[in-house]
């Protein structure tokens, strides 16, 4: 197995050009994973680690750009503010250890459908920034990123180079269900977020479906129902749920079964709802 270790993103570009099977690696919490249990064995490793500006961020043209090998840890102490949907799903990942080595890139690179990035990307209305050596930079929207189990839009000489994150606007909740209260893969998991300006809401599932994905139908109902200006309508909320529900398609596997599954988004949807039109309405009375 060939190993290699670009400095620069130009060089990096360059190996995948010249080696489309190499396999990126950004922190290896996943891909390490699956080579010591001899998963996958790769002809090549594409090691990111050393191309400093992976590890930068900006907020600059009313989006906030997130290179590829931020680390979580980064993601919550100083973007918190700035994508608390994000930050929080970031919380939940691993241990201290794995979020400091850990990136939304390498998230996104994995394309798993539990990867616990996907669902406040999704809700937030993300674009992925990827690039190759002979074709350029192509801006793919989050929702079009997924196309299977592992699966992405990536092609073989392509590198995810950044996220496009709007920064919120309103209120960002994440909420997952796991077998236990940390270090763990989610069962499945669910975000949301409030655009108050566009008077709309985002959502984002994962684990519940081949890929990550938003309910839709769930959207479209707030879209044209919600009252921006009073309570959450109880009735509203159910509807909410059961769309959010609706929209899972998940399985049966050792870490759940897929009707718990489709019970939880919708108990999950429910409830980050209410605790995001709270925040809504607490910050129009101050």
């Amino acid at each position: 197995m060939d190993f290699l270790r670009p400095t620069t993103w130009d060089e990096a570009l360059a190996a995948k050009a010249d080696q489309p099977d190499a396999v990126p690696i950004q922190g290896g919490t996943d891909v390490m994973v699956e080579l010591n249990f001899d998963v996958r064995r790769p002809p090549a490793l594409l090691d990111l680690g050393q191309v400093a500006e992976l590890r930068e961020w900006s907020t600059a043209g009313g989006m906030c750009r997130v290179g590829a090998g931020v680390p979580y840890t980064a993601v919550i102490e100083e973007l918190g503010a700035t994508l608390p949907g994000l930050a929080q799903a970031a919380r939940t990942v691993g241990s201290p250890q794995i979020r400091n080595r850990g990136s939304v890139g390498g998230n996104l690179g994995a394309a798993s459908p539990a990867g616990d990035s996907h669902p406040p990307l999704l809700a937030a209305g993300a674009v992925v920034e990827v690039e190759s050596r002979g074709r350029g930079v192509r801006m793919i929207p989050a929702a079009e990123f997924y196309l299977g189990v592992k699966r992405s839009a990536l092609e073989p000489d392509e590198l995810i180079r950044a996220v496009h994150v709007p920064p919120a606007t309103g209120p960002q909740y994440f909420s997952k269900v796991g077998t236990r209260n940390a270090m763990v893969i989610a069962v499945c998991s669910f975000a949301l977020a409030l655009h108050p300006r566009e008077r709309r809401v985002g959502t984002g599932l994962g684990s519940a479906a081949p890929t990550p994905r938003r309910a839709i139908e769930a959207e479209r109902l707030l879209a044209a129902e919600l009252d921006w200006d009073a309570p959450l309508d109880p009735a509203l909320l159910r509807r909410f749920g059961d769309l959010c529900a609706r929209a899972a398609a998940p399985i049966d596997d050792v870490r759940g079964t897929a009707a718990y599954r489709v019970h939880a988004i919708g108990v999950m949807a429910r409830r980050t709802l209410t605790w995001a039109w709270n925040d809504h309405l607490g910050k129009r009375a101050a």
